[in-house]
């Protein structure tokens, strides 16, 4: 009976493996990351606030999206993609033929969705298993971005992005700037984009006894600091350099680069021009490289 159990949970393991391999070549030849969702590097995204305990819950297994620490070990469906997983993967299968009562497992929850803190094997087994629901303790991160499904972690910041132009359009009053040609690809630019506004508005303000207003600061900022530096990038056709990024995109890394040079030399006496010409030189690709991020962009939408 206990070789009979050992071959069938050796044999679990490999069907569920094979699924493994199989879910990460279609990824790669997709051009996609065939991970679990990362929880540190979902939450570095959108930066939950506030942590509540909810305690013991049953919750559906296929709510489970990612791991804690174990994200690179198994696939999107949770199938066990290394061999150093075989010993642990086949005692949890074993122990669930046999009817043990198994510790609950430990979750973030996200939305209406769960990251494991403790117990992918378990949730391994239960997926191939086609367990629908597992006990787990369970603590909440609070969270406004939507999660689901095989959502990748392009498809998240793009999400995050959205939300930080939603809520900046909401919060300010700035029919004047021309958000068709204001476009970030990374999340943090439009938070890092009012704080360039404010510092734009403090030294307006500076000697002026009437305060004006943060949407007079950014239409000035707009004509008076972002356009030019976009000019400077167009003559320097950095943007070719740069395939799948957009001019703001571009705009934030040189005003980045342009103070790092100035800190650099000590002077304040570095150009734009100098600013942008070196970012190009040091950080810009080939012909050849922005050839193969255009392939991996098309396949990775």
């Amino acid at each position: 009976m206990a070789i009979d159990l050992y071959s069938q949970t050796n044999e679990d393991f490999e069907k569920a493996r094979t699924r493994g391999r199989m879910q990460s070549l279609m990824s790669s030849l997709a051009w996609k990351n065939s991970d679990l969702l990362s929880l540190y590097a979902v939450t570095e995204l959108i930066k939950p606030k506030n942590e509540t305990y909810l305690g013991m819950r049953t919750i559906p297994v296929d709510k489970i999206i990612g791991s804690e620490g174990r994200y690179q070990d198994f696939s999107l469906a949770f199938y066990p993609k290394k061999e150093l997983l075989r010993s642990r993967w086949q005692s949890i299968d074993r122990a669930a033929k046999q009817y043990v009562i198994l510790p609950p497992i430990s979750v973030y929850k996200l939305g209406d969705w769960y990251f494991v803190r403790d117990g992918n094997h378990r949730v391994s087994v239960a997926k191939t298993q086609g367990v629908e629901f597992i006990d787990a303790e369970v603590v909440e991160l609070d969270t406004q971005i939507p999660l689901e499904a095989g959502l990748t972690m392009k498809q998240l910041k793009k999400r995050v992005i959205d939300y930080e132009r939603e809520r900046f359009l909401s919060q300010y009053s700035v029919a004047s700037l021309p958000f068709d040609q204001i476009n970030f690809t990374s999340p943090g630019s439009y938070p890092e984009m009012v704080n360039h506004i404010l510092v734009h508005k403090y030294y307006i303000n500076e000697g002026k006894e009437e305060e004006i207003s943060f949407e007079e600061a950014a239409e000035s900022w707009y004509h008076h600091v972002y356009f030019p530096i976009v000019e400077e990038l167009r003559r320097a056709k950095l943007l070719s350099s740069f395939p799948g990024n957009t001019e703001s995109d571009l705009y934030m890394w040189i005003v980045r680069h342009w103070d790092n040079l100035k800190h650099m030399s000590g002077s304040q006496e570095v150009s734009i021009e100098s600013a942008t010409n070196d970012y190009k030189v040091r950080y810009g690709k080939n012909r050849i490289e922005r050839y193969l991020e255009r392939i991996k962009n098309f396949f990775s939408r």
